[in-house]
């Protein structure tokens, strides 16, 4: 076929697309990933964020924020996830260091909100906006991409249900969060009611953690999000 009547157009790939190639090409060949899904009930959570967003007028508290806060709760009640593997060895942090994976022109970033667990919702709210904000503009410091302790990429406002994420090392640990759906559930009476669920799915890597360890998180992360408690409203 003459080349003038090629169906498509080549483009060379920019150094950005080449970085994620060779980044997430490494990570699926070289970590043993296995994942974990669970359906959660997201009604008093979010119930939670209104009454919260009612005292304030700013920042505006998004469904992410929420979600950030609970997976840090969630890493403090199981911080073995809280690691990374570097030249076979595991190094375990005391401070979750959460990479928020971020759409950017042309590909994608990863920074990371320092101390999460250490921070109320409305510094959360603040410092995440922040470092999307530069994410996309081609702002942030070495330090502000290098390194993190867990990962979360959420993919709920796009409307996916359910996806799986691929582990950012040294990261050994990853929550892919899909989008908000309403669903019929049983209830104790035998009746059915409606109720607002989302999909977590964590992907781990299983040089450093197993399927026990994965579904104590999910099991913290589920009693978190379930039944938020007073540390959720900290200001």
């Amino acid at each position: 076929m003459p080349i003038a009547e090629l169906e498509y157009e080549a483009h060379a790939a920019s150094p950005l697309r080449k970085a994620i190639a060779a980044r997430m090409s490494a990570a699926t060949r070289e970590i043993p990933h296995f994942r974990l899904s669970c359906r959660l009930e997201m009604d008093a959570a979010l119930e939670a964020r209104r009454r919260l967003q009612a005292q304030r007028s700013s920042p505006h508290l998004t469904i992410n924020d929420v979600v950030v806060k609970l997976v840090a709760q969630a890493i403090a009640d199981v911080p073995v996830v809280n690691c990374q593997w570097v030249d076979g060895e595991i190094r375990q942090f005391r401070n979750a260091d959460i990479s928020i994976v971020t759409a950017v022109p042309g590909g994608l970033s990863a920074p990371i909100l320092k101390n999460a667990g250490c921070k109320s919702i409305w510094e959360i709210s603040t410092e995440i906006e922040d470092l999307i904000g530069r994410a996309k503009s081609g702002a942030l410091r070495v330090e502000e991409l290098v390194g993190g302790s867990f990962g979360l990429s959420n993919l709920g406002a796009s409307g996916v249900e359910q996806f799986d994420a691929i582990i950012n090392p040294p990261q050994c640990a990853i929550m892919a969060v899909g989008s908000l759906v309403r669903a019929l559930l049983p209830s104790t009476n035998g009746e059915v009611r409606l109720a607002t669920m989302a999909c977590f799915t964590l992907s781990l890597d299983h040089r450093a953690l197993d399927g026990q360890t994965g579904a104590l998180f999910m099991s913290a992360l589920r009693r978190r999000v379930e039944i938020p408690d007073l540390e959720f409203q900290t200001a």
